[in-house]
C-alpha cells in the first residue's frame, strides 16, 4: 500500500537514525536481515547500540556521508527539511526516498494482524500494555514499534517472531494516515499540534481518515468520551470494519468497575467487557487515566483474539489465543514506560518523579494522579514545549498548573519553532501569580536546582515534566 517493497533485504539509509521512532525501526529492518546505514548530529545510546548490531552510523549528516554508497531506500523524519544536505545528496542521485511514516507503514503491511495505537494523549503507554499482554501468556512475542523505552522489552523496539506488529500511531503532520492497521486504537481527540493541524475540526478529519484505513474485517477500538465519536466512525460498517467502544461508564463495551487505589495512587478494577466481568487487573501506574488506558489495551487484546476466530471461521490458520488470564496479568505486571510518572530517586527526602506530559489534558491527568499519593507538598517544574502549544493553550496551563502547591516554570523547549511567537514561561507564570498561586520561572536549569535545593523538604513529592530535556533536572538532584 505503500509503494515499499519490502520482500527482499535492502540497503536502507536514514537521515536522523538517532530518533526513537527511527531507531526502532532501522533495529527492525536489521534483524529481517537488511543493510542500515544512517546519520545523526551525533552519537548517542540509541545509534551506539545500533552500531553494535551492525548499522553504519556517521557524525554529522554531511553530503558526504551519501557519495556513491550502494542505497536502496533512504527513510526521513519530519524534521529533515529539503536543504539538509543528505536530503539534497540523496535527491540529486534520484534515490528512492520515504518518509519514516511510510516505512512504518510498510512494515505494517507484512503482519497479518497489527494493532496502531493512536490519540492525542496516551499512546505510548497503551501500546506498552498491549505489549505486556501479548508477552504475558508465553506463547506471543510480536513485532513492536513504541515512542519510549518500554521496560517489558528493556527497548523501544522488540522484533519478534509472531504474524503480528504492535505500533504507536502519531497524528502530527498526519503521519499516521501511511498505516492501514488491522486494529486501530483511538485514545481521544483534542486540539493539538496547532503548528500543523489548523484547528479542531482538521484534527478529528484526520483521525477520521485514520480509522478509514483499517483493513476490511478489522476493528476500531475507540474511546466513548471523545465528543460526537460516531462521527468519526460513521462509515466503519460498510467498510467491514467492527466498532468496539471503552470508557469511564457503563453502556460502553469495556470500562472498569469496582475501582480503588493503594497509598501510590495505583487503581485496582474489575474490567467489563460485552457485560462479562474478566479477572481483576491491579495496576502499578497511577491515576484514573492509566485505568482507561488499560481498557482500550484490554479492549484491543480481546480484538485480536475476535479477528483470530474470523480467520479460523474462514478456514484460515491462526495465529492469536490469547488467555483471559494473560490481560489481567500482563497488565498486574506493567510498571510504565519510560517518563511515564517514573521514579527517579529521591532528594533531600523528597520524592522525585518525572513525566513527559506536555498537554494541559496530559498534565491534569498526570497532577491528579500524584494528588493520590502520599506527599506533603506538591512541586512540579514545568517545561513547556513549543512556543505554538504554550500560546494556544496559555490559559488551559495556568489552569492545570494551579493543582501543585509550588509550580517552578523552565523554558520553553523550542523543539521544531524558534522563537517568534511572542510568548515565554513568564507569561505562564504571571496568570498563576495573578491568580494567587505559588509560582517561579527562572532562565536556566541551575537556577531551578538551586531553588529547590532552598526549598524542597522531606516529604516532598518533586515532578519535572515535560516533552523536552527537563528530566536532566531530576537526574542530577538525584545524582547528590
Amino acid at each position: 500500500m505503500n509503494g515499499i517493497d519490502l520482500s527482499k533485504p535492502l540497503n536502507v539509509h536514514f537521515i536522523g537514525i538517532g530518533g526513537i521512532s527511527m531507531s526502532g525501526l532501522a533495529e527492525i529492518l536489521i534483524g529481517r536481515g537488511f543493510r542500515v546505514s544512517g546519520s545523526d548530529r551525533a552519537e548517542s545510546p540509541l545509534t551506539k547500540h545500533l552500531t553494535e548490531l551492525g548499522a553504519d552510523i556517521r557524525y554529522p549528516q554531511a553530503a558526504e556521508n551519501i557519495g556513491d554508497r550502494d542505497i536502496d531506500l533512504v527513510v526521513y523524519t519530519a524534521a529533515i527539511h529539503p536543504d539538509n544536505p543528505e536530503y539534497v545528496a540523496c535527491s540529486d542521485r534520484g534515490l528512492h526516498m520515504v518518509t519514516r511514516a511510510a516505512l512504518l507503514g510498510a512494515i505494517m503491511d507484512g503482519y497479518s494482524q497489527s494493532v496502531a495505537v493512536a490519540g492525542t494523549h496516551g499512546k505510548t503507554t497503551t501500546t506498552s500494555m498491549v505489549t505486556q499482554i501479548l508477552l504475558e501468556d508465553g506463547v506471543h512475542r510480536p513485532t513492536v514499534s513504541v515512542g519510549a523505552v518500554d521496560p517489558a522489552i528493556g527497548s523501544n523496539v522488540l522484533v519478534g517472531n509472531d504474524d503480528a506488529f504492535v505500533a504507536e500511531a502519531c497524528e502530527y503532520s498526519n503521519s499516521f494516515l501511511s498505516l492501514h492497521p488491522t486494529i486501530a486504537v483511538v485514545l481521544n481527540v483534542e486540539a493539538e499540534h496547532l503548528d500543523f493541524f489548523k484547528n479542531l475540526v482538521a484534527i478529528r478529519q484526520s483521525f477520521h481518515d485514520f480509522i478509514t484505513n483499517i483493513k476490511p474485517g478489522g476493528c476500531v477500538v475507540i474511546n466513548a468520551g471523545i465528543e460526537n465519536y460516531t462521527e468519526l466512525t460513521a462509515d466503519t460498517a460498510a467498510r467491514d470494519v467492527r466498532v468496539v467502544t471503552f470508557g469511564k461508564d457503563e453502556g460502553v463495551d469495556c470500562y472498569p468497575t469496582e475501582i480503588s487505589y493503594n497509598a501510590m495512587g495505583c487503581g485496582s478494577f474489575v474490567p467489563v467487557y460485552k457485560g462479562k466481568k474478566l479477572s481483576r487487573v491491579e495496576l502499578k501506574v497511577p491515576g484514573g487515566h492509566n485505568i482507561l488506558n488499560a481498557c482500550a489495551a484490554i479492549a484491543a487484546a480481546i480484538a485480536l483474539n475476535e479477528n483470530e476466530q474470523a480467520e479460523a471461521a474462514d478456514g484460515a490458520a491462526g495465529t492469536f489465543a490469547i488467555r483471559e488470564d494473560a490481560i489481567a496479568a500482563g497488565l498486574s505486571k506493567f510498571t510504565g514506560a519510560k517518563r511515564r510518572f517514573e521514579y527517579r530517586g529521591t532528594f533531600q527526602g523528597a520524592t522525585v518523579v518525572d513525566d513527559y506530559a506536555h498537554h494541559p489534558t496530559e498534565i491534569e491527568a498526570t497532577l491528579r494522579a500524584a494528588e493520590r499519593v502520599a506527599h506533603k507538598r506538591l512541586i512540579l517544574v514545568f517545561q513547556p514545549h513549543t512556543y505554538t502549544r504554550t500560546k494556544a493553550f496559555l490559559s488551559d496551563f495556568a489552569r492545570v498548573l494551579e493543582i501543585p502547591d509550588i509550580v517552578v516554570l523552565a523554558p520553553i523547549y523550542a523543539a521544531r519553532e524558534k522563537d517568534v511567537y511572542g510568548i515565554h514561561s513568564t507569561d505562564i507564570r504571571d496568570l498563576l501569580v495573578k491568580a494567587g498561586r505559588n509560582a517561579y520561572a527562572f532562565d536556566t536549569f541551575s537556577e531551578i536546582e538551586a531553588f529547590l535545593q532552598k526549598n524542597c523538604v522531606n516529604g516532598d513529592l518533586l515532578i519535572t515534566m515535560g516533552a523536552g530535556d527537563v528530566v536532566k533536572i531530576a537526574d542530577d538532584l538525584t545524582a547528590e
